[in-house]
């Protein structure tokens, strides 16, 4: 592995991706995006896998795409590596335990859950690079965080603090840095305890929702397979017993 390039590791039912660059403030560089869609379509194979992390060491969570980089060439586009993470068929969840710049903070959005400390803070500096952003990540900041402050964000490049980032709704859970770990451990446990085809599907459903590319054929597909699946009958018969459920896929 390249040193810096962001690392996949799996233990059972929980994937993390981390990004590895603490001393550039975790900024991805032309590879690391091809890195991350590799580590996405690994996990997306790995049918035991059904909670996927994205975490990073260091100060600061990420400072988004190399500036240098923009417009040169690369294995992979930023905006399909991204869309690739929003699409991932496992639940995502992010830890941000600094600040989120730039790309990072769509990085950050294509996730199911984001998890920020208090010592968090984000901005999108797009309008004051003279850059335009692309389609998906603007509906994004849209479907997430409603248009007016979507505006208010790209259109003055404006940095907002970790309180402010949880009440426009980027934060979904604003904890103390100390708890951070703590908070995420909670959230995986509890999302790796649900049964996979359910929670999988309705993750996949609910965000073409927001795209407003809701497949209706494929959406009653998918509730049909829950209801002929064993993770049902083993769902009502550990209701019924009042014991926690012993979840399959199946």
């Amino acid at each position: 592995m390249t040193p810096g390039t962001p690392e996949l590791r799996i233990d059972g039912a929980v994937a993390t991706i981390v990004l590895r660059r603490p001393q550039q403030a975790n900024r991805l560089e032309p590879d690391d995006l091809a890195a991350i869609s590799d580590h996405v379509a690994r996990v997306n194979h790995e049918r035991s896998v059904s909670v996927l992390r994205l975490q990073a060491g260091g100060k600061t969570f990420c400072a988004g795409y190399d500036i240098g980089q923009i417009g040169g060439t690369r294995p992979v586009a930023f905006e399909d590596m991204v869309n690739a993470l929003e699409e991932a068929r496992p639940v995502t969840l992010v830890l941000l335990q600094g600040g989120v710049y730039g790309g990072a903070t769509d990085l950050a959005l294509a996730c199911d859950f984001r998890l920020g400390s208090t010592a968090t803070e984000m901005f999108m500096p797009a309008a004051r690079l003279g850059l335009h952003f692309y389609r998906r990540g603007l509906e994004r900041y849209v479907s997430r965080l409603g248009l007016d402050q979507a505006k208010r964000l790209f259109l003055t490049a404006e940095k907002i603090d970790a309180r402010e980032m949880h009440a426009i709704g980027f934060l979904t859970q604003l904890v103390a840095p100390e708890e951070l770990p703590v908070a995420a451990d909670r959230l995986t446990a509890t999302l790796a305890a649900m049964a996979p085809l359910a929670v999988t599907g309705m993750k996949k459903h609910l965000n073409r929702i927001a795209r407003g590319t809701l497949d209706a054929t494929e959406l009653q597909r998918d509730i049909e397979r829950t209801l002929a699946s064993h993770d049902l009958q083993e769902g009502r018969a550990a209701w019924a017993e009042k014991r926690t459920p012993r979840f399959t896929g199946e």
